[in-house]
């Protein structure tokens, strides 16, 4: 199932490894989720951010961020992406002013249903597999177990998932200056090994 290398009559490890097919699936769908919302406002997260935002009365920023597990600023920058179009709208908290309320536009809402469409697509895609109560049946477990994981270790930077799922390449600058550090250690480790060796 996993390759050429997998011999008939043999099992294959991976074929029984969960984080393997997790894995499989999920990258899978993060790939037809960005396609799907490449000119999205805020991207993926921004699409989240909608959701959390479209699912419940008006809440804060922080509600949110721990809600959908993202860093506060970050969030705050997302906001100013969905706002531009008008998708969403900041307003004052009548029980502490100091705080602002996330309220879904209708604009947002079509939009978020328009995206949802195209989304349910791609879910049905990955799921071809399936039939229609083998696909519930399977929603209905995820559901199970991710509400059992994030209740026993929340999660509350999305961030970081996203950087191991897609770590950011070094940039130019990054990889000269590393390359001029291991020049510079390469160089100096003759010098302080004769300093070793002349201080013994």
């Amino acid at each position: 199932m996993t390759g050429a290398t997998h011999r008939p009559g043999r099992p294959d490890p991976l074929d029984d490894d969960l984080g393997w097919m997790l894995g499989i699936v999920f990258r899978g769908y993060v790939r037809a989720a960005e396609h799907a919302l490449t000119d999205f406002p805020g991207g993926p997260r921004g699409y989240q951010l909608l959701t959390a935002a479209i699912n419940g009365p008006a809440r804060n920023q922080g509600a949110i961020a721990e809600e959908i597990g993202i860093d506060r600023t970050v969030l705050t920058y997302l906001i100013d992406d969905l706002e531009g179009p008008g998708f969403v709208a900041r307003r004052a908290d009548p029980a502490d002013r100091r705080n602002r309320l996330i309220e879904v536009t209708d604009a947002g809402r079509a939009a978020w249903e328009q995206r949802r469409a195209a989304l349910r697509q791609v879910e049905s895609h990955l799921l071809g597999a399936l039939t229609p109560p083998e696909s519930a049946t399977l929603r209905s477990l995820l559901q199970k177990v991710a509400c059992s994981a994030q209740a026993a270790d929340p999660l509350r930077d999305l961030c970081e998932v996203v950087t191991e799922v897609h770590p950011e390449p070094a940039s130019p600058t990054a990889r000269r200056t590393g390359a001029a550090a291991a020049r510079s250690g390469r160089a100096a480790s003759p010098r302080t090994r004769r300093s070793t060796g002349s201080d013994s």
